[in-house]
């Protein structure tokens, strides 16, 4: 089965974020990594609503995964050399973090594949519009 990483801050989870997982699990079998709140605050200047502790066990208690992880401070990329996946699901409006992704890839000697997933009632369903 392939290894499917998903990355992104899911501060207050949706119907959005729930199609999402559900349609990175087609590519096999997910890992999902939480942005910590410092780099939170650094990519949309302002703290998440919930903690990182806080998402984190609102994450798992969804019994999506049983892979799910914060983010590391100090270098973004380095958990695709750690985990080595398959595939990278990005988000519909995903933009951080993501121009250097290809390169890295490659840096890192992986094959993996990024998939660009589709939106779920984004008029509707997007993080920023319901808080």
């Amino acid at each position: 089965m392939q290894k499917v990483l998903i990355f992104g801050t899911y501060d207050i989870i949706h119907p959005g974020h729930l199609n999402f997982f559900n349609q990175a699990r087609k590519h096999g079998k997910l890992t999902i990594i939480i942005s910590r709140d410092k780099t939170v605050k650094q990519v949309k200047g302002k703290l998440p609503l919930n903690n990182e502790t806080k998402r984190l066990a609102n994450l798992k208690s969804l019994n999506i995964t049983e892979n799910i992880f914060l983010g590391n401070l100090k270098d973004k990329y380095g958990i695709i050399k750690q985990l080595k996946p398959d595939v990278i699901c990005l988000g519909y409006d995903q933009e951080h973090f993501i121009d250097k992704l290809k390169q890295k890839i490659k840096e890192f000697n992986l094959t993996t594949k990024l998939i660009r997933l589709k939106p779920y009632k984004e008029k509707k369903y997007k993080s920023s519009k319901l808080k």
